[in-house]
């Protein structure tokens, strides 16, 4: 078969791999598609620490199931599925809690386990143990299924946050995160929600989703702009979507009183730092809070706010391309030229 491998950063390479042999517990997926994630994209620059190239990279994947271990229950070949890759060991004291996104021993497909950018993948004992595989609804097709993971983080980040009726939301970042985080504020009944970005092409883009208002970052004052939109109060929840430590510290300053704050966008491990007002997060009793991953229940909930057409999914994807291509499609992203790229490693080059 055909896989993407990263052998070390800057050195992802398309090759001919076997293809792989299962266990009892694990089942054996014919990969139809598998999104490209900003993650993705750092990954392939400056590799990660909890990756042991090489590795065939993607986290994003959705398929047919091929072959079902004689141990897996609940599923036969032919069913079309998506597979949560945050893996939580279920036995650990976060997990025990309830808090699976936290978990002691957690282990990712695309990370520890082969990922989804090539012709098959396994989907690991582990991964069919934790509930992970989530049947594909009629309706939604392959690519969009794809964005079930992003959108499960989304959902997590929201709930910590508490994101209901009445929210106003500034979002920082105009991404595919920050598109999905607009339509779900939506859907969980926000008031109004304010998208900045200080790429107008992003804007742009930004455009189909449910944001009422867009601001460009580079051209308006930002904090101005949002306090104007809120009646002079701020922003009752503002999502930082984007790896950026200006937009963290600017964060700060466009939360109302007793405002939420999320660092949704991790910062690079070079430079994980940042410089703040905490007079700020004191005198307005501010709530600052991080949100990592998912829980393969998110997962669930992602597939059928997708099914059910709540997420604008067919406006997020930008480009399919084959397996063969997978750079054009990296360098896509990662110039925000589409929302998302996915690539259909069953195409031709």
């Amino acid at each position: 078969m055909r896989a993407a491998v990263l052998h070390a950063p800057g050195d992802l390479r398309v090759e001919d791999r076997a293809r792989p042999a299962i266990s009892p517990r694990e089942m054996l997926l014919r990969v139809a598609a598998c999104a490209i994630c900003g993650s993705d994209i750092r990954i392939r620059r400056f590799g990660a620490s909890n990756i042991t190239e090489p590795v065939t990279m993607g986290h994003e994947a959705v398929g047919t199931i091929v072959e079902a271990g004689a141990e897996v229950i609940g599923y036969e070949p032919g069913q079309r599925v998506a597979v949560a890759p945050a893996i939580p060991c279920g036995e650990c004291a976060y997990c025990r809690r309830g808090v699976q996104t936290m978990c002691d021993n957690l282990r990712s497909i695309g990370y520890q386990f082969h990922g989804g950018f090539a012709e098959y993948m396994v989907v690991p004992g582990p991964a069919m143990q934790a509930g992970c595989v989530n049947v594909i609804p009629e309706n939604l097709s392959f690519e969009e299924a794809t964005l079930a993971e992003p959108l499960a983080c989304a959902i997590n980040g929201q709930e910590l946050l508490g994101v209901g009726l009445d929210d106003t939301l500034a979002i920082l970042g105009a991404g595919p995160l920050g598109c999905m985080h607009a339509d779900l504020a939506k859907i969980r009944g926000a008031r109004k929600v304010i998208l900045i970005d200080v790429n107008p092409r992003r804007l742009e883009l930004a455009k189909d989703f449910g944001a009422d208002v867009l601001i460009d970052g580079e051209k308006q004052d930002v904090e101005r702009r949002v306090l104007e939109e809120t009646g002079g109060l701020g922003a009752s929840v503002v999502i930082v979507a984007a790896p950026s430590a200006k937009a963290q510290e600017q964060s700060l300053t466009l939360a109302a009183k007793h405002g939420r704050v999320s660092f949704f966008g991790g910062l690079p491990k070079s430079s994980p730092c940042i410089t703040f007002n905490s007079n700020l997060v004191h005198y307005r009793e501010l709530f600052v809070m991080g949100a990592y991953g998912s829980k393969p229940s998110h997962n669930r909930v992602a597939l059928g706010l997708l099914a059910a057409g709540r997420i604008r999914a067919a406006s997020l994807i930008g480009m399919l391309v084959p397996l063969e291509r997978i750079i054009e499609g990296f360098d896509a992203v990662a110039e925000g030229r589409v929302l998302k790229a996915v690539v259909q490693p069953g195409s031709g080059a």
